[in-house]
C-alpha cells in the first residue's frame, strides 16, 4: 500500500456525510442483486468488501459457499455476529490476501473508489481468484450522476470526478465514471462482457433517507428509476461492469 491506512477510522461516519446510508441498503442493494442476478453463475461466491455483512445477507439467499474479505476489523465482527456460520470471513487488506481456490463469482460493490491501486486488485482477480468461466461483478458511484452534476452547478463540489472532503475521510480515492472503470478493468486484462447503471439518482443519499421516512416514494417509483437508468447508465447512482478473465498481461 503507498500509505498506512485506518480502516476502522474511514469507516465511522463524520459530521456531515454517513458512510452508508438507508438508501444504500434498503434501494440500491436489492437492485444491485436484481441488476447481477441475471449473470450469476453456480457455485461459489466471493465478495471483496463486505463491510458489516448487509449485502452478504442478500447473497446467502443465493449461494452456500461464500467468502468475504473485509479490511476493518470492527465491521468484520459485526459481519460475524450477523452472518450465518457457513460464510467464511477474512479480515485483512486485499494487498496480503491469499486465496487457495478460484470462485465462480466474484462481486466488488464500492470498494474499488477506495483502493490505493486498483488496477492491481483487478489484476489479482483477472489472474489467480476468477475460475476460468466465472464472472467479476464490479460496480462503483457514479461521477455522473445528476445529484453530483448538480452538486457541481451548487458550487459545492468543483467537477463531477471530485473527491469530496467527507469522501476521503472515508477513504475514498477517486470517483469512476463508466470510461474510467472499464479503462482500469481493462489495464487488469479483464474482459468486459457487460456494462450500465443502477438507478436513476438526482438527489443526494442524505436527501434519499428523508423521502424514505416518508409515504411520498412509491415502489412503482423507484421501479421507474430503476428501469430508467437501464435506458441512461450514465446517469444512474452506480455504474457496473461484468467481467470475465482475459489475457493475464492486461492492457495499457
Amino acid at each position: 500500500m503507498s500509505q498506512q491506512r485506518e480502516f476502522d477510522e474511514e469507516i465511522k461516519d463524520t459530521s456531515d456525510h454517513k458512510y452508508a446510508y438507508d438508501f444504500d441498503f434498503e434501494v440500491m442493494h436489492p437492485f444491485m442483486l436484481r441488476a447481477f442476478g441475471a449473470f450469476f453463475r453456480p457455485g461459489n461466491v466471493l465478495e471483496l468488501g463486505s463491510f458489516r455483512g448487509d449485502f452478504t445477507q442478500r447473497l446467502t439467499h443465493l449461494f452456500t459457499d461464500i467468502t468475504c474479505v473485509e479490511a476493518s476489523s470492527v465491521a468484520i465482527n459485526d459481519a460475524r455476529r450477523r452472518l450465518p456460520s457457513h460464510v467464511t470471513l477474512i479480515n485483512g487488506a486485499f494487498e496480503d490476501l491469499q486465496l487457495k481456490e478460484r470462485f465462480s463469482n466474484i462481486v466488488c460493490t464500492h470498494v474499488l473508489e477506495h483502493l490505493d491501486d486498483p488496477v492491481a486488485l483487478l489484476a489479482r482477480v483477472n489472474q489467480e481468484w476468477l475460475a476460468e468461466e466465472g464472472l467479476l461483478f464490479l460496480a462503483c458511484p457514479n461521477a455522473n450522476s445528476p445529484s453530483r452534476q448538480i452538486a457541481v452547478k451548487m458550487g459545492l463540489i468543483s467537477h463531477n470526478a471530485a473527491v469530496t472532503p467527507a469522501e476521503r475521510e472515508h477513504g475514498h480515492r477517486c470517483t469512476y465514471t463508466l470510461d474510467t472503470l472499464e479503462r482500469d478493468a481493462l489495464k487488469a486484462g479483464l474482459e468486459v462482457v457487460h456494462r450500465s447503471g443502477i438507478f436513476f439518482k438526482a438527489l443526494a443519499n442524505f436527501q434519499w433517507d428523508r423521502l424514505l421516512a416518508t409515504d411520498i416514494i412509491s415502489d412503482e417509483y423507484l421501479e421507474g428509476c430503476y428501469k430508467l437508468g437501464q435506458v441512461y447508465p450514465d446517469l444512474c447512482a452506480s455504474i457496473f461492469l461484468v467481467c470475465r478473465r482475459g489475457s493475464a498481461g492486461g492492457k495499457i
